[in-house]
């Protein structure tokens, strides 16, 4: 990777590794993500991949990280590159590194947070960009408790061949929208739902639902209410996480938009 100077790996995940990296000819620090080689050998994949990371980089928004490029690095042995994908280099850490230890987050600050991811997801869907794995390891806080969305292109490239390559649904269980878990296409209200479980998580310490296996939790989903908030929460984001949590897309709040308005304290 000539461009990008590799420096030092600072996450890892299912579908790919992120390094802190240097960009040579601009002279910044950025966040390089590699993916693994199962989903760089998938056509299906790389295709859908660069595509929606080109449509990503079209997004510009202060609560979504920013996608700068889009590469392949050279391939090592077996006849194919590896996809990657240049991205601003947030500072701080994802929510769920603050979710860590069951402790419940101040209603005040969960609401903020909350909102600013769902300003960002407004964004996107009102440019018809769906994330599809919403989660608080994809909501990166800085020290200043700005929220930053990301990790677009990949959740959308990972839908296209989920269901061919393994049989599963994608997405993260413990934040999968009802739809998404009964095989339909994801929608804004799928990350609407989904943004509704990361309220939940930061309001009780813990997930709605989460269960030994991924098909109980992702059944929890479709069949179960959540259990019930603690008392000290206040009502209007007891009403804004129950709408959130809807089983039904249409009962839900319009639009990520209109669930940041609750947020702020606007009307249901």
């Amino acid at each position: 990777m000539t461009r990008y100077d590799l420096q030092e790996r600072i996450a890892s995940g299912g579908m790919g590794e992120v390094w802190r990296a240097t960009d040579s000819v601009l002279g910044r620090e950025v966040a390089v993500k590699v993916l693994k080689a199962e989903y760089a050998d998938d056509p299906t994949f790389r295709s859908r991949f660069e595509t929606e990371a080109r449509n990503t980089a079209s997004l510009a928004h202060p609560n979504i990280a920013s996608v700068y490029d889009f590469g392949e690095l050279p391939d090592d042995g077996d006849g194919r590159g590896r996809p990657y994908l240049v991205m601003e280099l947030v500072r701080g850490q994802p929510l769920s590194a603050l979710l860590r230890g069951g402790e419940r987050m101040p209603p005040e600050t969960a609401s903020e947070l909350v909102a600013q991811a769902a300003d960002g997801l407004a964004y996107a869907h009102g440019r018809g960009i769906v994330h599809r794995d919403v989660k608080p390891a994809n909501l990166l806080v800085t020290p200043d408790r700005q929220v930053k969305v990301t990790d677009f292109g990949i959740a959308r490239a990972a839908d296209a061949v989920a269901l061919t390559r393994t049989g599963q649904v994608i997405g993260t269980p413990q934040y999968l929208s009802p739809e998404q878990a009964q095989g339909l296409p994801a929608t804004a209200a799928s990350d609407t739902y989904s943004l509704g479980v990361v309220l939940y998580e930061c309001l009780a310490g813990h997930r709605p639902f989460d269960h030994d296996s991924s098909v109980a939790t992702a059944l929890a989903h479709l069949r179960d209410a959540p259990p019930p908030l603690p008392d000290d929460v206040p009502e209007q984001l007891r009403r804004v996480v129950d709408r959130s949590l809807a089983k039904d897309p249409e009962a839900r709040f319009t639009s990520a938009g209109d669930l940041s308005s609750a947020l702020r304290g606007g009307a249901l």
